[in-house]
């Protein structure tokens, strides 16, 4: 069962739990585990090609500086992926935000946890909050054409794909992305089927 845990590291930004995991909010001692774990092209080669590749040494720091402190809890919400046993250690993020450019939802997870259902998890009580406590009414949520993982989680959640559009990644493969959108309803219709 998908919990809010009555308190947060951040205003603004509750700590969720699920039956492996803890979502807590991102802090500055988080920004190790982000550089360790998102320097990896198998993770990073299916994202927008906004993140730089290579990545640079700066490039964790520079990301929570300029865009994770100055939004976190007003517009964005970005979580770090802990499992429950060991929540000090991140092992991905989950973020969302009002303004869509034009997905609201994004995510990434370290490689060796890779096919273990984690992700599938904490979407779940993003999701909630987004519906039940942000007031958003629906999310539009992409990912790059050929990236079956990712589509396979927003199927799972109830999303129903909207098209595609030209889009740059940073493994220039991927020439375009494929939008869903998940509306609280469809999101209600499906969550009964989803483990948390």
């Amino acid at each position: 069962m998908t919990q809010l845990a009555k308190q947060s590291q951040e205003p603004g930004v509750p700590t969720l739990t699920t039956r492996r995991l803890l979502l807590r909010p991102v802090v500055e001692s988080d920004i190790a585990a982000v550089q360790l774990h998102f320097n990896d092209y198998e993770l990073v080669r299916n994202l927008s090609a906004v993140v730089p590749w290579p990545y640079p040494a700066d490039g964790a720091s520079t990301w929570f500086h300029n865009h994770v402190l100055p939004n976190q809890g007003k517009e964005k919400w970005v979580w770090a992926i802990t499992l429950r046993e060991n929540p000090s250690e991140l092992i991905g993020v989950v973020d969302l935000w009002r303004k869509g450019s034009p997905e609201n939802r994004g995510f990434w997870l370290s490689r060796q946890h890779w096919g273990k259902g984690y992700m599938t998890e904490a979407v779940i009580p993003v999701t909630d909050l987004a519906f039940d406590v942000l007031g958003f009414d629906k999310l539009i949520l992409e990912n790059a054409v050929g990236n079956q993982r990712s589509a396979r989680i927003k199927e799972k959640c109830g999303a129903r794909k909207i098209g595609e559009k030209n889009s740059s990644f940073v493994d220039p493969a991927f020439t375009a992305s494929e939008l869903w959108e998940l509306t609280k309803e469809s999101w209600r219709s499906h969550k009964a089927s989803l483990h948390g």
